[in-house]
């Protein structure tokens, strides 16, 4: 490899001046000696072809003079030499040119992958994930026809053109002439008249292709709730739109590539007549005999071979850079938090968090999220955040979580700014649970052991007892080792939040987040979580966000949000005196109306 992936840094416009293409060039760098391998392989192996053709020419023409077969010899043992050679030289080129595109490729994906770590969640806002999943394979792949068609073809090119011209004009000038005419033609101005044919649809290609790539995974992510509702016709009509909207941008990229491919062929053939007319017409003089004749003939047929991929090659590049500049938007997103560049050392022991006139936006000129958000949480104390969606109660978690930095106000962690210390540290020290989490297509032990992998069986099973998920798992067919498919599909509602809050209570933070751990659940087994919820985390430091109304008489403060604002905060009981908004929906529904 290249001596370990690179980062996003490394890989961002920093460091190669913001060119998509260039971006790429630069991660090669480690490689250049495989990249100038490839070159040499391939001109070799173009060379040896035409070398191979005009041997064959003098060969066959020396023959016709029918002489000893020792005047031949040599033409006959360079055929073979030229044809092993080809041969070898070819699968040197293919096999140096694509080492460096794989390798290359491996980086990027690396590169994405730690960019997406450190934009998610909050981060990832403007991307669909259909749109990065088609970044991360397609985008990633297109990119791979610069190591592969970019660099090794065009130099190629240039080598062997410039070989066949100086054979050509050795033999007769003005045919050496016209042939260099003819391959700059096909080589240098071909490709651009191709390129501007389909310059649209390279342009339109990479994020036609993301969007279908959206709109197929939201179609099958969504396929329940479509049919639920009775929207699965709206939704595949609009994945045959992005369909066939892709379609056309395709045929467009063919016909573009028909015709770099005729213009090459007729330059070819025009350059291929001319120059056997001027050899015809010098042989008719009596300045060049048969021999020369197809020799010249045929070096100018074989030369073209070395520009014939140029077209192809320049629109395989266009898509390229396109779906390099789409992988660059990701890599240059700007990070959601910034990390301190010397971190304060982890805490340990008890910790104490307090929030202090927080505000949040999520825009730099949009309105506030959170405006002026206290809270304090210390060892032991447990705070539920509570209001109607949209309220910035998951926005007080993602700042507390350092997924978003506030605009203004300050957190602390043990008296010191939360910003001081690095994103992951306060992630260990303050951890929990989403109100929407991650199940991965694995087994039972595997998703829970994501809280602490070096967690021991005995560990598992004491967690699994305090969630009472335990008599779940031995109901299993295979116990700990069975598998909960793809989002715990083989798991109900109610298991796949247990089985989250088992894992962040595996993980063992000091402050314990949990973001509507009760949603999407039935009010039975709604009810019995709560009442697990409010045992585990008693003589913990908690901030439960919910909606519901249940339970909330157990907890030391209840903060009441909306529109971003503190409306009410108090005990249960002083908020029941108050005979306010919380006392109504307390002698109301159970739950707060979205």
């Amino acid at each position: 490899m290249t001596g370990g992936p690179v980062s996003a840094e490394e890989a961002g416009s920093g460091r190669a001046g913001g060119r998509p293409l260039l971006r790429l060039l630069w991660l090669a760098g480690p490689l250049r000696g495989r990249l100038a391998l490839s070159v040499l392989a391939g001109a070799a192996a173009t060379g040896f072809g035409v070398a191979l053709l005009a041997t064959s020419g003098y060969m066959l023409a020396r023959a016709s003079e029918h002489p000893s077969i020792l005047a031949i010899s040599v033409a006959v043992v360079a055929v073979r030499a030229f044809s092993v050679g080809r041969g070898i030289s070819r699968y040197i080129e293919r096999l140096t040119s694509h080492d460096v595109a794989f390798r290359v490729l491996g980086d990027i994906r690396v590169a994405i992958y730690r960019r997406l770590e450190r934009l998610a969640p909050a981060g990832l806002a403007a991307f669909r994930s259909g749109d990065l999943l088609a970044a991360l394979i397609s985008d990633v792949d297109a990119t791979q026809d610069l190591f592969i068609r970019g660099i090794g073809p065009p130099l190629a090119a240039a080598l062997v053109g410039a070989g066949a011209v100086t054979v050509c004009l050795l033999i007769l000038a003005p045919a050496g002439g016209l042939l260099a005419l003819g391959l700059l033609a096909a080589g240098v101005v071909a490709p651009p008249l191709a390129v501007a044919a389909s310059r649209r649809s390279a342009r339109a290609t990479a994020p036609a292709r993301g969007e279908l790539s959206a709109t197929v995974t939201d179609l099958l992510s969504g396929a329940a709730e479509l049919h639920a509702f009775g929207a699965q016709g709206t939704a595949l009509t609009a994945a045959t739109e992005a369909d066939a909207k892709l379609t056309a941008l395709s045929r467009r990229s063919a016909a573009a590539t028909g015709l770099g491919a005729g213009l090459t062929t007729g330059l070819t053939g025009l350059t291929v007549w001319g120059v056997l007319l001027l050899g015809v017409a010098a042989v008719g003089h009596g300045t060049l005999t048969r021999v020369p004749l197809a020799v010249l003939t045929l070096t100018a047929l074989a030369a073209f071979e070395a520009v014939t991929v140029m077209p192809a090659a320049a629109l395989q590049l266009g898509a390229a850079r396109a779906s390099a500049r789409r992988i660059g938007t990701i890599l240059d997103e700007p990070d959601p938090v910034t990390e301190p560049a010397v971190p304060r050392p982890r805490p340990s022991g008890p910790v104490h968090v307090r929030m202090s006139g927080v505000q949040v936006r999520y825009e730099p000129d949009g309105p506030l999220a959170l405006d002026g958000l206290d809270l304090d949480l210390s060892a032991g104390r447990r705070i539920a955040l509570i209001g109607p969606s949209g309220a910035g109660k998951s926005t007080a978690a993602a700042v507390l979580l350092r997924f978003r930095d506030p605009a203004g106000g300050a957190v602390t962690l043990n008296g010191a700014d939360l910003a001081s210390y690095a994103a992951d540290d306060v992630r260990t020290v303050i951890g929990g649970c989403p109100q929407d989490p991650h199940i991965f297509d694995a087994t039972v032990r595997d998703n829970l052991r994501l809280g602490r992998p070096g967690a021991s069986d005995d560990e598992l099973t004491a967690v699994a007892a305090r969630t009472r998920l335990l008599p779940w798992i031995d109901s299993l067919p295979k116990s700990w080792d069975t598998p909960v498919g793809a989002h715990g599909a083989a798991m109900s509602g109610g298991e796949r939040q247990r089985l989250a809050l088992a894992r962040a209570l595996l993980a063992d933070p000091a402050v314990l987040v949990l973001d509507e751990p009760t949603a999407h659940l039935d009010p039975e087994t709604r009810a019995a979580l709560t009442a697990d919820l409010l045992t585990l985390t008693a003589g913990r430091a908690t901030l439960l966000i919910t909606h519901e109304m249940e339970g909330l008489d157990q907890i030391d403060e209840i903060v009441v949000l909306d529109h971003g604002k503190v409306t009410e905060r108090g005990t249960h009981a002083e908020l029941m005196r108050a005979g306010g908004r919380y006392r109504q929906l307390q002698d109301g529904p159970s739950f707060w109306p979205g």
